[in-house]
C-alpha cells in the first residue's frame, strides 16, 4: 500500500467520523423532488505530485453537453454505487477495474436535474492507461489534486436560471473551467477531507 493511498484512506475515515462540514447543496432544490441515482469516479492518481482524472462530455450529448465531470453515471438496476462508478469509468474512459484502489462512498449529491451522486474516491496508478469512448468523452485531462481541493480555489459565482439568481461553485485551472455539479462535489470533498491541515 503506498504512502498517498494511506493518506487518502487516513483522511477519508477521519473526514467520515467526524461531524458533517458544511456542505454545498444545490440551490435549484426544493424539498419535495425525487432522485434516480447515479455515481462518479473520482480517480486520484498515484504520483508524486497526484492528480485527478476529469473528462469533457461531447458537445451532442443531451445532458451537460461540453461540461467538465468525473466518469459516471445512472447506476443499473441491482448495482451498487461502487460498482457503478467503476463500470462507467470503464466505459467511459477505458480505465481497468483491477487496476483502481477504492477508498470509498463520500457525501452523496442531490442536483437539481433529478440525480442523487455519490462520489467514489479512488486511486488509480500514474500510468494507467486511458482510451476515452469518443461518444462520451470529447476530451480528458488530469488536474492537480493539490489545486482542486484547495478552499481558496472555490470561487462563488451566479448564474440566472429560470429568472432567478443561484449561487455556484467555480474552479479554474488552466484553461479548464470546473463549475456545476462537479465543483460541488469537489468542494464537499475539500471540506470532508482536509487535505490541507
Amino acid at each position: 500500500m503506498s504512502a498517498l493511498f494511506e493518506r487518502l484512506e487516513r483522511l477519508y475515515q477521519q473526514g467520515e467520523a467526524a461531524s458533517p462540514p458544511q456542505l454545498w447543496e444545490d440551490p435549484r432544490l426544493i424539498g419535495d423532488e425525487e432522485f434516480r441515482p447515479a455515481a462518479v469516479l473520482i480517480a486520484v492518481t498515484e504520483r508524486e505530485q497526484p492528480g485527478v482524472l476529469l473528462l469533457y462530455r461531447p458537445s451532442h450529448m443531451r445532458a451537460h453537453p461540453g461540461q467538465i465531470a468525473f466518469p459516471g453515471g445512472r447506476l443499473d438496476p441491482g448495482e451498487t454505487a461502487i460498482e457503478a462508478a467503476l463500470r462507467e469509468a470503464q466505459e467511459e474512459m477505458g480505465i481497468d477495474p483491477a487496476r483502481v484502489q477504492v477508498i470509498g462512498p463520500s457525501d452523496s449529491y442531490h442536483s437539481g436535474s433529478g440525480y442523487a451522486i455519490t462520489p467514489i474516491l479512488a486511486m488509480v496508478p500514474g500510468d494507467i492507461a486511458i482510451t476515452p469512448n469518443p461518444a462520451e468523452v470529447a476530451q480528458w485531462f488530469e488536474a492537480p489534486l493539490d489545486h482542486i481541493l484547495t478552499q481558496a480555489n472555490h470561487v462563488q459565482q451566479w448564474i440566472d436560471y429560470e429568472g432567478v439568481q443561484h449561487p455556484f461553485i467555480e474552479i479554474m485551472w488552466q484553461e479548464h473551467r470546473i463549475w456545476g455539479v462537479t465543483a460541488a462535489i469537489i468542494f464537499n470533498l475539500a471540506r470532508r477531507l482536509n487535505w490541507h491541515d
